[in-house]
């Protein structure tokens, strides 16, 4: 089961297909873009379509939602990606989203997020999503307090110092 596309008024949020694996692949070659992804970007081709295939569209048929690309009406097909992810290890449901460095800076982080909030608490019926940020994404972490989110703490992973937002339904306005 795919979820159904999302229209703004500028953006197009739709699910991945395969025909996503070669922007979905520059965009993680950008360094300017993987600093923040806690991942080290992607090293291959082959990883992006595994991820794509495995993850993303196994996440749709596991629980009808999942990652979805973003384009831009009337432009662009694929400028980043935004979307709820269930985390098994968590069992909490994760808000994420990445866009191409031409792309910052437009709105567009908050714009999707908040159509992907609207369908995780009024369709889903989620209580919570949680996003996970590195403290030095300072972006990233003021498109979150747009949103309402509240920081709830620290933790460590991999070396790495992850700080994760909370957002209840009773707090989300959108």
């Amino acid at each position: 089961m795919k979820p159904e596309a999302i229209e703004t008024s500028r953006l197009i949020l739709r699910p991945f297909t395969l025909d996503d694996i070669e922007a979905a692949y520059a965009m993680n070659l950008d360094q300017e873009v993987s600093k923040f992804t806690g991942d080290g970007g992607v090293v291959s081709k082959e990883e992006i379509e595994r991820r794509i295939k495995e993850d993303v569209l196994g996440d749709y048929q596991k629980h009808g939602y999942g990652r979805m690309a973003v384009g831009i009406n009337g432009g662009p097909d694929f400028i980043g990606f935004c979307g709820l992810k269930y985390l098994e290890d968590m069992r909490k449901v994760d808000l994420g989203y990445r866009f191409m460095s031409d792309y910052w800076g437009k709105g567009y982080a908050t714009e999707s997020c908040n159509a992907v909030l609207r369908l995780g608490f009024d369709q889903l019926k989620l209580n919570e999503i949680i996003a996970m940020v590195l403290p030095k994404n300072k972006a990233s972490i003021r498109v979150l307090e747009k949103l309402n989110f509240d920081f709830s703490h620290s933790f460590e992973e991999d070396d790495m110092l992850i700080d994760l937002y909370k957002l209840d339904k009773a707090s989300a306005h959108y």
